[in-house]
C-alpha cells in the first residue's frame, strides 16, 4: 500500500508544509489537512498498518519518530517532544506502545473529534 492510494499527494504536501519546522506538529491539524479526517474506519486501520514498520501490531516511539516520513520520505523526523506527546495522546493503557487502541484515538483525530463507527474497530462510548 502507498499512502497516496488513500490520500491526495497535494493534501499530504500541504499537511507536511504546516509542520515542516521542529515542534510544530499538531496531530489533529495534520490529520485534517492531509485528508485523514475523511477516511473510513477500515482505512484508519490500513494507515495504522502502514505506519507499523515491523508489523508487530504496535507502534513504539522509534516508529512514531518517523511518522511524517511515512507520508513523504524526505519529511523531517518528529522531535523527541513531538514523539512523546503523540505517544502520550495515543497510548491509552500507558504501556509505552500503541496497539489496537490507537484506532480509537486516531479515529477521533482523523474525524475531527467524532467517533469512528465500525465493526472492525472498538467504538468510543
Amino acid at each position: 500500500m502507498s499512502i497516496t492510494d488513500v490520500l491526495s499527494a497535494d493534501d499530504i504536501a500541504a499537511a507536511l508544509q504546516e509542520c515542516r519546522d521542529p515542534d510544530t506538529f499538531e496531530p489533529q491539524k495534520f490529520f485534517q489537512t492531509s485528508g485523514l479526517s475523511k477516511m473510513s474506519a477500515s482505512q484508519v486501520k490500513d494507515v495504522f498498518r502502514f505506519i507499523d514498520n515491523d508489523q508487530s501490531g504496535y507502534l513504539d516511539e522509534e516508529e512514531l519518530k518517523f511518522f511524517l516520513q511515512k507520508f513523504e520520505s524526505g519529511a523531517r523526523e518528529l522531535t523527541e517532544s513531538e514523539t512523546k506527546s503523540l505517544m502520550a495522546a495515543a497510548d491509552n493503557d500507558g504501556d509505552g506502545k500503541i496497539g489496537a487502541e490507537v484506532t480509537e484515538t486516531f479515529g477521533v483525530w482523523f474525524n475531527g473529534g467524532k467517533s469512528v463507527q465500525s465493526p472492525t474497530l472498538s467504538n468510543i462510548s
